[in-house]
């Protein structure tokens, strides 16, 4: 049977689309789901304690979202850009989606804020993208902290008073141009309560762009291209992983991003896992095999979506559809700053 877009349309009420994040990160809600029975259960997210059991292994994604939007002038006619990074190619250049991106031909020079930041556009790229390379004095990740904004989703309109909190908890490699959303319900209290429960914290990086927010055009959703990013799993994490297995743990991951990681990883080498890093256009879609993860974390998504695709090929679509529909009854918040679910 060929599935459609239309196979994974839902009605999501606007007002439920959430703008900010709640008080207290793991105070969100949480809808567990039996991947097996399609029985669901209302909890909050610090009942995760509850699910996780000693020699688990709980993944999560160290990505940090970089201030990716910024805003400047071509040199040439005062016109204002807004430029938004997406993946640093080499050196000082990057690819960017830039807007109106119509008039910066390659040779269009940008200055930003106070001039202490320029760029020249190098090339157009057929998505509609630029590759340009900046000129600066001094460290480009601080010039950056200070001149860019957090490239928040287009759903999202409210501004963000604390960035912070569009960081998880234990961000630490600069790279994406968007958050890793399962993981900010995590805090570090409860963490340490994971780690006290005897679960193994285990830590993966993939840089998330922004072909997680592009939609699925093609009808027939096996002829959808994804876009790539970049992952890296260091030695202790696969051996820590490893282990798990072995030893009759699960793994457990946190986020779609941590999915797509460990079974890039474990496409690659048959099942096994093993340290490695490169670029993955990996689409996990029903009938997909899955590989290394057992149970895993995740936000709500956009109806539509290749992440909810990637949701119903473990749970099957009727019943990722039906803990939705019950998600919408119970004015559940949706998508980066919503709340969370927990698929075992």
């Amino acid at each position: 049977m060929t599935l459609t877009t239309e196979d994974f349309d839902y009605d999501l009420p606007e007002e439920l689309i959430a703008q900010t994040p709640i008080k207290d990160r793991d105070h969100s809600r949480l809808l567990v789901l039996d991947h097996d029975t399609g029985a669901y259960e209302d909890k909050h997210f610090y009942d995760i304690l509850d699910y996780l059991n000693p020699g688990d292994a709980l993944v999560m994604n160290n990505s940090r979202v970089l201030p990716a939007r910024l805003y400047g002038s071509k040199e040439d006619t005062d016109g204002h850009e807004e430029v938004l990074l997406l993946n640093n190619t080499e050196g000082d250049k990057w690819e960017v989606l830039m807007k109106p991106a119509r008039r910066a031909h390659p040779g269009t020079v940008i200055t930003f804020g106070d001039g202490q930041l320029k760029a020249t556009v190098l090339e157009d790229l057929e998505h509609g993208g630029k590759i340009i390379e900046f000129h600066y004095d001094g460290i480009f990740l601080e010039i950056l902290e200070r001149l860019g904004e957090m490239p928040l989703p287009p759903y999202i309109k409210e501004k963000l008073d604390d960035p912070d909190r569009y960081q998880t908890v234990y961000a630490k490699e600069n790279g994406s141009a968007a958050a890793p959303t399962a993981g900010l319900h995590w805090t570090k209290d409860l963490l340490e309560k994971v780690q006290e429960k005897g679960v193994k914290l285990v830590y993966l990086t993939l840089h998330v762009g922004l072909g997680t927010f592009r939609p699925v055009t093609e009808s027939d959703i096996s002829k959808h291209v994804m876009h790539s990013e970049f992952y890296r799993l260091d030695e202790d994490s696969a051996k820590t992983l490893n282990d798990v297995r072995k030893n009759g743990g699960k793994i457990v991951a946190t986020g779609t991003t941590s999915i797509r990681t460990l079974e890039t990883i474990g496409t690659k080498f048959n099942g096994e896992i093993k340290p490695d890093s490169g670029w993955t256009d990996i689409f996990i879609k029903p009938g997909y095999e899955w590989k290394v993860v057992d149970e895993f974390i995740t936000n709500f998504h956009l109806p539509k979506s290749t992440l909810v695709m990637l949701v119903a090929a473990f749970t099957g679509r009727e019943n990722i559809l039906n803990a939705y529909q019950h998600a919408i009854e119970e004015k559940y918040r949706f998508f980066s700053f919503g709340d969370a679910m927990f698929i075992k």
